[in-house]
Order: C-alpha cells, then sequence, then structure tokens
C-alpha cells in the first residue's frame, strides 16, 4: 500500500493531499466536483471514462485528473480496474445504488483485494430507502429536506441553483466523508464505505434552521425571517442604476452604521427587530437604494463595518479589487475559473493539467516500492 510520505508514482505535486490515490468512475455534477477538490489539493485522481467518451480536456471540474476510456461491460477492463483499485487509497462512484455491483466492482469485491480502501458513493436518495433507486435531481432533493421551501418570495420557493444539494450538500459532505474515513483507515487499516446523499447532506446544512424553530426565532414561511428577506436589514436591494447591492446587518452596531451612511434618521428605524415593522421599513429602504448608482453606494459603504457589497455578475466577480488581490479566480485555456481553495500556507494547492494515461502503466506505477 502506499507509503502517505511520499507519492510512488511519477507524479509530483503540491498539496495537503499529494501522495493519495484516487480512482474516479466518471459521472456529472457532484462527483466530479468533489474529485476536482481532491486533485485541487493534490491527490492523484484517476478518472475512469467509458470509451469514445472524449472528456473536455479543459473543463473545470475536470481539471487535475489522469483519464483513462475503458468499457466496464468487458471482463478484461473490470479486471483491470481491480488491479488497479489493489493500490489504491479511495475510490468515487455516483451510479444508482446496484449498478457497481452488477459491474463486478462492489464494496465487497473491491476491498477484498484492498480492505484499506475507502469507498466513497455518491447519490441523491442514498444508499437505501424507498426513493433509492428513484432518479432525481438536485431540486428534488433539497424539496424533501426543507430547504427549498424555505427559500425565495412569498409567492414560491426559488431554486437556489444547484449549490444546496449538489454542491453544498453532495459534493463537499462526500470530500468530508472520505477525507475521515481516509484518516481513520490510517489508523485501523481498515477502510469503509462512505454513503453521501444529497437528500441528507442538504438536510444537515439546515441544521441552524431547526435549531432556530426550537427555540422560537424562525417561522415558516418564506420573505418573513431575519435571514430568508423578510428584515428590512439584511436583503438585496436595487439601485438607480438597475444594478443590486446587498445589506447584512443584523449586529446593533453594525444596524446603527447602516443609518449612519444611508440617512436613515427616521424614527421608525429604531423598530429593528419588531417583525410587524419590517415590510414598511423595507419599503422605506427600497426607496432610499434607488436613489444612488450602485457605483456610488460602493463608494460609500464598502469596507465598512455595515455588512455590506454590490451583487456582482460571474463576469464582474473576477474584477473587483478584494477578488482580484486574492487571486480568486485564475484563467486556464481562457477560461475564467474559481482558483483551488480552501489555502494552504505549507503545502499549497495547485491547478494540475488533466492528461490521458494508460491504466497499465497507471497499475504498474501503482505498485508498492516502485
Amino acid at each position: 500500500m502506499l507509503d502517505q510520505s511520499a507519492a510512488q508514482s511519477s507524479t509530483r505535486t503540491s498539496g495537503p493531499l499529494a501522495g493519495f490515490r484516487i480512482v474516479e468512475f466518471a459521472g456529472i455534477g457532484p462527483g466530479p466536483f468533489a474529485c476536482m477538490l481532491l486533485a485541487d489539493m493534490g491527490a492523484e485522481v484517476v478518472t475512469l471514462d467509458r470509451v469514445g467518451a472524449k472528456k473536455n480536456m479543459k473543463s473545470v471540474a475536470g481539471r487535475g485528473r489522469k483519464v483513462i476510456e475503458l468499457d466496464l461491460k468487458d471482463k478484461a477492463a473490470v479486471a483491470q480496474v481491480l488491479d488497479l483499485l489493489a493500490n489504491a487509497d479511495a475510490l468515487i462512484e455516483g451510479f444508482r445504488p446496484g449498478v457497481m455491483e452488477r459491474l463486478g466492482l462492489g464494496p465487497d469485491v473491491v476491498r477484498a483485494r484492498n480492505p484499506r480502501l475507502v469507498y466513497g458513493r455518491m447519490t441523491g436518495w442514498g444508499q437505501e430507502g424507498p426513493l433509492a433507486q428513484a432518479a432525481g435531481h438536485d431540486i428534488n432533493y433539497i424539496s424533501v429536506t426543507g430547504a427549498l421551501a424555505a427559500i425565495g418570495p412569498k409567492e414560491r420557493p426559488v431554486p437556489p441553483l444547484n449549490l444546496v444539494g449538489d454542491f453544498g450538500g453532495g459534493a463537499l459532505y462526500l470530500v468530508v466523508g472520505v477525507l475521515a474515513a481516509l484518516l481513520e483507515a490510517a489508523k485501523s487499516g481498515k477502510g469503509q464505505v462512505v454513503d453521501a446523499a444529497m437528500c441528507d447532506g442538504a438536510a444537515s446544512l439546515m441544521s441552524m434552521f431547526f435549531d432556530m424553530t426550537a427555540i422560537g426565532r424562525w417561522t415558516v414561511g418564506r420573505d418573513s425571517n431575519f435571514l430568508d428577506g423578510g428584515a428590512h436589514f439584511y436583503g438585496v436591494y436595487q439601485c438607480s442604476c438597475g444594478n443590486f447591492i446587498s445589506i447584512g446587518s443584523i449586529e446593533p452596531q453594525f444596524y446603527a452604521l447602516l443609518r449612519q451612511h444611508a440617512g436613515l434618521a427616521d424614527a421608525d428605524f429604531d423598530a429593528q427587530m419588531d417583525r410587524k415593522a419590517w415590510p414598511a421599513l423595507k419599503e422605506k429602504l427600497t426607496k432610499v437604494f434607488k436613489s444612488k448608482t450602485r457605483e456610488e453606494w460602493c463608494k460609500i459603504m464598502e469596507g465598512t463595518d455595515i455588512c455590506f457589497a454590490p451583487v456582482l455578475t460571474m463576469a464582474e466577480a473576477p474584477r473587483h479589487p478584494h477578488m482580484a488581490a486574492r487571486k480568486v479566480f485564475v484563467e486556464r485555456h481562457g477560461v475564467t475559473q474559481p482558483a483551488p481553495a480552501p489555502r494552504f500556507s505549507r503545502t499549497p494547492s495547485a491547478i494540475r493539467e488533466p492528461e490521458v494515461a494508460n491504466i497499465g502503466a497507471l497499475t504498474s506505477a501503482w505498485k508498492p516500492g516502485r
């Protein structure tokens, strides 16, 4: 098995996961995103894709991988995959429950060859339960958790892109689970299956709101609480130019600064936490923010403790002074994309170019002692 202190393959890279070997079974959405994060952090990630897939080598979510095309319906190819997995640290797949087992690559078979292997499974509904075999997408997985019902205006829920299910509740929980299992395997010498379901993760993300509901600080109904757009001091406002700004002046001292910089001398604004007063105060604040352009409000409020920011488009975000100074976005092959995150002081992450690999050569390179 791999000595994590030094990578055994020909790939030399930086990042806290340098030396870890991960095999990804190609999929869409959260699986590739999770593997992008692991690759950015230095893991050697090998993507197994179908023959003729012609992987986009400039893909943002597909960056940093070795790509191998093969036919998993071919028993000889499956045998090669098992040989590769014999010296891997983790496997990540996002098929429906039972697919890997039918291919002859289920957890029992793979871990019989490699007891230390961490087997990461990414699904929407989980490995069991009444909906386990049903198709679904992010919007469905967050619907059953209470999350979607809480997002949007009073009239109807609004999908928050596919950030909550696919990436927040899915990919990030998969990465946390795989890393935790790798840490445990280093102590016990035994791997395990990580069942990462988007509905599970999205529900977990709602923990604070269940907590606030229990103590009476959150009520059912969109646009009626202090974090869902109900409060005048936490929301998005349009400016005279048609662009938008956001404020989050929750704490009294921040709210006082908002009043000072926006000229909110009206005594009605004293009732910051009076829910009954919020609609009228929101209407007044809407008129105030429409009196100036976004640029003018940025000059007045940005950098203060008001908790203020302009609402930027994807095209504008990389040019924002703070984002540019921190190099939050980078360009690769003419494509602007987010840089690796989080940041590490001693073992910095880096974007690596993907490459086409040969499974036989890679298996040989992964054998202990080479």
